[in-house]
């Protein structure tokens, strides 16, 4: 099984910047693709950005497009989510997610279509 661990979280004023890592561990990651979903308290598990494995123009919640980055190192079987511009509301955990098989249309927005899930890592932004 792959497992798949992030970090680089913390604690940010308004208009700062944090990177997050995501590493997978256990065995050479094969799947489709790689994103990042976070959760505010209180709230529901929000969609933010996926890549595919190969390659290709990444997906992001209208929110963050234009100030979020999310790549992948396949040689170092990880997946990163540069965040610029940090605003309060973006304040939650922060999960990597990995999907085996291709998305049916629109399927990369819900949690429920990936198969390996990180622990989570807080961002916390202040104003």
């Amino acid at each position: 099984q792959v497992q798949l661990v992030e970090s680089g979280g913390g604690l940010v004023q308004a208009g700062g910047s944090l990177s997050l890592s995501c590493a997978a561990s256990g065995r050479t990651f094969s799947g489709y693709a790689m994103g990042w979903f976070r959760q505010a308290p209180g709230k529901a598990r929000e969609f933010v950005a996926v890549i595919r494995w190969s390659g290709g123009t990444p997906s992001y919640l209208d929110s963050v497009k234009d100030r979020f980055t999310i790549s992948r190192d396949k040689a170092k079987n990880s997946v990163f989510l540069q965040m610029n511009s940090l605003k309060p509301e973006d304040t939650a955990v922060y999960y990597c997610a990995a999907r085996s098989e291709p998305f049916s249309c629109g399927m990369h927005l819900r949690s429920s279509a990936y198969d390996y899930w990180g622990q989570g890592t807080q961002v916390t932004v202040s104003s």
